[in-house]
């Protein structure tokens, strides 16, 4: 029985000192949500200008150009993820990583070959441990992502893209991001960097009213010139809500834990307090016993 109690005791305390390991980390993403949010809230407007301007110049003039032209037949295709580089918030890593493969899938079903670029150490470790193949990794600081790391990256893509497809390039560029909706939304989306989608679209606001450039030189060089800001931005925009993502899952799933926790904790002490009771009624009836014995001596 005292066995049996020093056990309820010993978890417990490990409990208890896992517990607080839990609040602080909550604590921690709670801190630096505010700063993710703030950074994707920065970077919004020149992702949404640089856009338009991308869109005008494809879009008002007929350009046969590789980054609008839709190939006839898409038989490599780049697919770029985003996951996290630490563990311990939830499901972040493993939707994202579901959402990829989805899509892997579906570009097989339609004749693509998928090459795989991966970022944080929760992609790269999945494709590892299968031993699937993958070209590049990128890993460090997934929940706080600079402007280098997506301007390599884009460089990176843009090679692939600009590559004959005889000498290994990609006819098209996904990115397999998750959205930032809310503390308790995150969703994973597929985003189609390339070639660019150009639509025709039915304008109810002047304000949606595209701007008319006069361009100088060529508009081919234009977008030559805005491609990789481009490319650059929304992969950065990417990284930003997957960001924001991941501290918001880790805070919820650290909170989530620190509850469970408590409810251990009052558990193992239910326990324990009613193993310490039968250990103390067991001495009381020896005591009794003990008694008894003596006086029928």
């Amino acid at each position: 029985m005292a066995a049996q109690l020093r056990v309820y005791r010993q978890k417990i305390d490990s409990t208890k000192s896992m517990q607080k390991i839990f609040k602080a980390m909550e604590l921690m993403a709670t801190s630096r949500i505010a700063r993710a949010r703030s950074r994707v809230s920065a970077a919004t407007p020149y992702a949404r200008a640089i856009t338009r301007a991308v869109s005008a110049v494809a879009s008002q003039h007929d350009l046969d150009h590789p980054l609008t032209t839709e190939p006839e037949r898409v038989r490599r295709s780049l697919v770029v993820v985003l996951t996290s580089d630490r563990g311990l918030a939830g499901s972040y890593s493993a939707n994202a990583l579901k959402k990829a493969e989805g899509l892997v899938t579906r570009l097989g079903e339609a004749g693509s070959e998928a090459k795989l670029y991966l970022v944080g150490r929760k992609a790269q470790a999945y494709y590892q441990f299968r031993r699937r193949a993958f070209e590049r990794a990128w890993t460090g600081d997934t929940d706080a992502p600079t402007y280098a790391l997506a301007r390599e990256i884009a460089e990176a893509v843009l090679a692939e893209f600009t590559t004959p497809y005889e000498k290994g390039g990609v006819d098209e560029i996904h990115v397999v991001y998750t959205q930032f909706q809310s503390m308790v939304s995150q969703v994973p989306q597929v985003l189609r960097l390339l070639p660019l989608e150009v639509s025709e679209q039915r304008v109810t606001d002047e304000s949606e009213l595209l701007p008319l450039y006069e361009f100088e030189p060529e508009p081919a060089q234009v977008l030559d010139a805005l491609l990789p800001r481009y490319i650059e931005s929304r992969i950065f925009a990417a990284l930003l809500q997957s960001s924001a993502s991941e501290l918001a899952s880790r805070q919820r799933a650290m909170k989530q834990a620190g509850d469970n926790a408590g409810d251990l904790i009052r558990t193992y002490t239910r326990l324990a307090n009613t193993a310490r009771q039968a250990e103390i009624t067991q001495e009381l009836s020896e005591i009794v016993a003990g008694a008894d014995a003596l006086a029928a001596s």
